[in-house]
């Protein structure tokens, strides 16, 4: 039996007073993800285990089986893997965000107002020119997303992911050391990041974007320390044969490298709500079609209109999943020879209300043959809850799903 994973990024969500007290979810026109669930067998997931903030890195690894102790070691390796980046045995890999700080001085928006890749790519580069001095490096990534490299960092700081604080004065939620022995790293990742924005404010990329409106790139934010994790791959923890993961988020490609999934980049595929559904379908369908035992399919429009706080827009990308995705993918996969499994979810919530993940359960939905159904008829948060899986935990959904 094949076996794909479709995630919708921060799904979930609760009641939104622009949806006349529903959630994204409930007031989204699904009939391909209603119909899934009335085929199936519903129930909720806890995918970010006490102890952890509801990052996805935490809550793919989770939903994926692995236990996060023996396994995660911050979000800037995992994404490393995904750009084909080597983390030494004494370097320390971060996120690193391109931000936009507002003039009094508090955290505009995590993404710089989403900047395009191209403009991204010249501001990094001007930072490994400025900033470059054999002990910090930086990498270009996607849109805001990069990455920093340090040699011999201590990751035993606190950093504060930037899309946790919007609005949140900068200066408050700088790294602090959680050991004596951690200061100077975190005394040194304080300094790029003032001394980042001395080099961005004058950059012309930015001049450009400030004079056509747009909020500059005007500070970098690293956070998500670690160093180069040990990961089995789930060919050696559940079996699978041939896998691939389908993502627009280094983070989630990365994920898919250390668990043994051959990563599948999509053109067009932004992470936003404009991404390239169809392309990002037809990926799927032909891992499928081809030498694919397992496909993970992952969609990060809803988590970004999330954060942006915007309802009415995430309940857009979860239509668009809905009519481009996975109404294709049923259709397609009833004429399709042999078996396939499939499994709908995302990976935490992320509620437009606080504009951030929580680590409440999320609805999850599984359909393969044989599966027995259970009463549940659409997909929702509130639906899930009483189906016939229950609350799971730990690499209860993954084993299920696969056995």
């Amino acid at each position: 039996m094949k076996h794909i994973i479709i995630l919708g990024d921060g799904m979930a969500d609760e009641p939104c007073a622009e949806l006349a007290g529903m959630t994204p979810l409930e007031a989204a026109d699904t009939p391909a993800l209603d119909r899934l669930a009335s085929l199936g067998r519903s129930g909720r997931l806890a995918t970010v285990p006490e102890g952890y903030t509801p990052g996805s890195e935490i809550a793919h690894l989770s939903l994926l089986g692995y236990s996060l102790p023996d396994v995660f070691e911050g979000r800037g390796t995992l994404e490393a893997a995904s750009m084909g980046i080597d983390i030494e045995p004494d370097e320390m890999a971060m996120r690193c965000n391109l931000i936009c700080i507002a003039p009094d001085g508090t955290i505009k928006n995590h993404s710089a107002g989403h900047i395009s890749t191209e403009e991204a790519a010249e501001l990094i580069a001007a930072l490994n020119e400025g900033l470059g001095d054999g002990k910090a490096r930086f990498f270009p990534g996607v849109s805001y997303r990069h990455l920093l490299k340090i040699k011999d960092g201590d990751k035993r700081i606190d950093c504060t992911p930037p899309h946790d604080v919007p609005g949140t004065p900068a200066a408050d939620v700088m790294v602090k050391p959680l050991t004596p022995e951690a200061a100077p790293t975190a005394d040194y990742i304080n300094s790029l990041i003032l001394r980042s924005r001395e080099i961005l404010d004058r950059h012309p990329v930015n001049l450009r974007r400030v004079a056509e409106g747009k909020d500059p790139a005007n500070s970098i934010w690293p956070w998500s320390p670690g160093y180069k994790p040990a990961m089995r791959t789930m060919q050696q923890l559940f079996g699978i044969g041939k896998g691939y993961v389908i993502s627009a988020v280094d983070l989630i490609m990365g994920i898919g490298v250390y668990a043994g999934l051959q990563p599948v980049h999509v053109e067009g595929a932004t992470g936003l709500y404009d991404t390239n559904y169809e392309g990002k379908l037809q990926a799927a369908l032909d891992a499928l079609k081809g030498d694919a035992d397992f496909v993970f399919l992952h969609i990060e429009a809803s988590d970004e209109a999330g954060h942006e706080g915007d309802a009415l827009l995430k309940k857009q990308t979860i239509e668009s999943l809905d009519h481009r995705v996975v109404g294709p993918l049923l259709k397609a996969v009833e004429k399709m020879d042999g078996e396939i499994a499939i499994a709908l979810l995302p990976d935490h919530p992320t509620p437009c209300r606080l504009r951030t993940h929580t680590s409440n359960p999320v609805p999850f939905t599984i359909w393969k043959p044989g599966v027995e159904r259970d009463s549940v008829e659409r997909y929702s948060e509130k639906e899930a809850a009483a189906g016939g899986y229950g609350l799971m935990t730990d690499d209860e959904f993954i084993r299920e799903f696969l056995k």
